[in-house]
């Protein structure tokens, strides 16, 4: 369980860098934002749970933060730079 607890906190690192960009760069792509937020919340938010109580049901619900993280990061790819 270790290594599901360290996975948590790479990807909740790596995605809160991520809105901190976001955030600093304006409300310009809330959508991405609210994206990885969700993401951060049920990935790593399962993961945790997951880490801590052992319970491996909770893997059941971590792709549906994997695809807000997709989602997010194609959000951004895709939409215009407006400056």
């Amino acid at each position: 369980m270790t290594d599901v607890w360290n996975k948590a906190v790479l990807y909740h690192f790596i995605h809160a860098i991520a809105l901190f960009v976001l955030a600093l760069v304006g409300p310009i792509n809330r959508g991405a934002w609210w994206l990885l937020f969700a993401g951060i919340i049920i990935f790593s938010g399962s993961l945790y749970a997951m880490g801590l109580t052992g319970a491996r049901w909770l893997g059941a619900i971590t792709p549906i933060g994997g695809l807000c993280f997709l989602l997010g990061w194609v959000w951004l790819a895709i939409s215009p730079p407006r400056l």
